[in-house]
């Protein structure tokens, strides 16, 4: 059977169309290539993107920002010592980038002006610590990266 041009082309074509979707197919359904966002509410976080910076601001206007070090127990968070601890709140967000289900947050609860995350809830590895905190009735924002 002779196979003229014409028919060569439909099966090139269908061809590299089968081609194209089974690799298509096998990325989106196999697990091991599961590719999630940074976060859940990328839009929702995108539109308070300017009051992050705001708040930002206003922790670089402080007498002395939050320090950390990280201790035998954890990772020690230290607010300004200027500060009357009792009127400070907030939440610390632990996030990493390499597993989202280690991800967490945690309440700001002082203890002489530290905070302790303990070492069982970390895992070696890099760590985005984002501490969104609050005194009196200015907001302040801290964001670093740390290798723990």
């Amino acid at each position: 059977m002779k196979i003229n041009w014409g028919t060569a082309i439909v099966i090139a074509f269908v061809g590299f169309i089968s081609f194209i979707m089974y690799f298509v197919i096998s990325m989106s359904t196999d697990k091991k290539y599961d590719h999630d966002l940074v976060v859940e509410d990328y839009y929702g976080q995108e539109l308070q993107f300017q009051t992050d910076i705001d708040h930002e601001e206003n922790a670089k206007n402080l007498r002395t920002n939050i320090k950390w070090k990280k201790t035998n127990d954890g990772i020690v968070i230290q607010f300004p010592e200027d500060l009357d601890i009792n009127n400070i709140e907030g939440k610390v967000f632990l996030y990493r980038p390499s597993n989202k289900q280690l991800d967490f947050e945690t309440p700001i609860s002082l203890s002489n002006h530290n905070l302790l995350i303990h070492d069982k809830r970390l895992l070696d590895g890099r760590w985005n610590i984002k501490i969104d905190w609050k005194y009196n009735t200015n907001s302040y924002l801290f964001k670093t990266e740390i290798t723990y």
